[in-house]
């Protein structure tokens, strides 16, 4: 029995409609590779969901791209390696462009400029003979201090930098801006009566950007036009405002 023209051409409409679902359920989503514990960029909110300027950043990307993007949390000083086997395929981490990050995996178009602050009591200076310095495991930072010869006490994240302070186990630390002034937010770090000083090194500031698998080198156009669109239609200075308390962009 022939289908009327109407009724058939229902059902073509009804199958060219699924056809897209059906292959975006297909796509293998995008393993991209977040902090937790480094507020104000990537941590956990009260409800211990994933959020910060960082994690804002790439969720909105992914809507912009249209992929589905499945995320996974990482350490600092195993972002290089699982991004650049081919673990990951993004690195949504405020990663510094150096030559040595540059001969193992790919770089985004930058999303922001960072820069490093020294923290300290009064009198303390960088270099300063017997000064232990606290650092993030893995961060250009701890790079920067160890070409130095001076000796640092690594913490596993930005948000336990301000532990060895406390305990006088480090006497100053190198730490991101806006790690720093979220740091001084809390009592407890303001208690310690530390002054903070920009480092014009230009290994501990430059632009900042998202990691990308070389194995996947087709990402790069597409985050960095995603970047281009949600500057110009406004959700980049939305997340920016909603996280930091300065312009970046």
């Amino acid at each position: 029995m022939l289908f009327p023209i109407r009724i058939l051409t229902i059902v073509l409409l009804i199958v060219a409609g699924l056809a897209p679902a059906a292959q975006a359920a297909n796509e293998k989503a995008l393993r991209v590779a977040v902090l937790e514990n480094s507020p104000p960029m990537a941590y956990r909110d009260a409800s211990g969901a994933l959020t910060g300027f960082s994690v804002e950043i790439i969720r909105a990307l992914c809507e912009e791209m249209r992929v589905v993007c499945a995320y996974q949390v990482t350490t600092l000083d195993s972002v290089l390696d699982e991004i650049a086997a081919g673990e990951i395929d993004i690195a949504a981490i405020s990663l510094l462009d150096t030559p040595e990050r540059r001969a193992r995996i790919l770089f985004a178009k930058p999303y922001f400029r960072s820069i490093s602050l020294w923290f300290a009591k009064p009198g303390i200076e960088p270099g300063q003979a017997k000064v232990r310095v606290a650092v993030v495991r893995g961060s250009a930072q701890e790079r920067f201090a160890r070409s130095k010869g001076w000796e640092t006490v690594a913490a596993r994240t930005n948000g336990e930098l301000a532990e060895p302070l406390r305990a006088g186990v480090a006497q100053a630390a190198i730490i991101p801006m806006s790690t720093g002034l979220n740091l001084m937010k809390n009592p407890e770090f303001r208690q310690l009566e530390l002054v903070s000083t920009v480092m014009n090194e230009p290994e501990l500031g430059g632009d900042a950007s998202f990691g990308i698998s070389p194995r996947r080198p087709e990402l790069k156009e597409q985050i960095d036009a995603a970047l281009e669109r949600i500057k110009r239609n406004g959700t980049y200075d939305r997340i920016n405002s909603q996280f930091l308390p300065f312009r970046i962009n």
